[in-house]
């Protein structure tokens, strides 16, 4: 919960230091991996508890983009698009939403046993 109401002050302070200085210092950047870390830890728990096929693949297609997207900015500067990391990090957000509401396995129902 607490990464999901962060995120999006995180990204505006991102693109305010951005548009005011050239170079963003090391730790900064490491804010990136930390949300990529607690993001994945979201996936896994999301895909265990998930019964839609679509959505684990959706999940798991998200953030790999993400992922990709913040990697490509971190060491290939020339290579990276905006646009991607926004449009994967909205996926993984719609990803979730989506799952949250149809996809969760019901307990006294469910056909799929999770370990």
């Amino acid at each position: 919960m607490i990464h999901c109401v962060a995120t999006p002050f995180i990204f505006i302070a991102q693109a305010c230091s951005h548009s005011c200085c050239s170079e963003a210092p090391n730790w900064w950047r490491a804010i990136d991996f930390a949300f990529l870390a607690i993001s994945g830890l979201a996936v896994i728990q999301s895909v265990r508890t998930s019964t839609s096929r679509i959505v684990k693949i959706s999940l798991w297609g998200a953030w790999g983009a993400l992922s990709c997207s913040i990697l490509l900015e971190t060491f290939h500067p020339a290579l990276f698009s905006e646009w991607i990391k926004y449009s994967s990090a909205s996926g993984l957000i719609f990803a979730h939403f989506y799952n949250i509401k149809y996809g969760k396995c019901d307990t006294d129902n469910c056909l799929v046993h999770h370990d």
